[in-house]
């Protein structure tokens, strides 16, 4: 495991320890699983846009393909 110093906004840190007493868990605990969610969240993010900008760029290259199809002649 790593060691990891951090400033946390005073409004933050007490809402924390507000939940943290109620909910019976450690307060690293608590960020792991805060950051594990929060990284899974941004990794969905990532995805998005990656799969945004391939569909963009499949569309792009359908539309190209499908003017050709129109521009060909199909005549016997």
């Amino acid at each position: 495991m790593k060691t990891v110093s951090l400033k946390i906004d005073d409004s933050i840190f007490s809402e924390t320890e507000k939940i943290l007493s109620r909910i019976k868990k450690t307060r690293n605990r608590y960020i792991n699983d805060a950051l594990d969610f929060y990284n899974q969240h941004q990794r969905r993010i990532l995805l998005e846009k990656k799969l945004q900008n391939d569909s963009y760029l499949v569309k792009k290259e359908s539309l190209i393909v499908l003017n050709e199809f129109e521009r060909t002649d199909y005549a016997d």
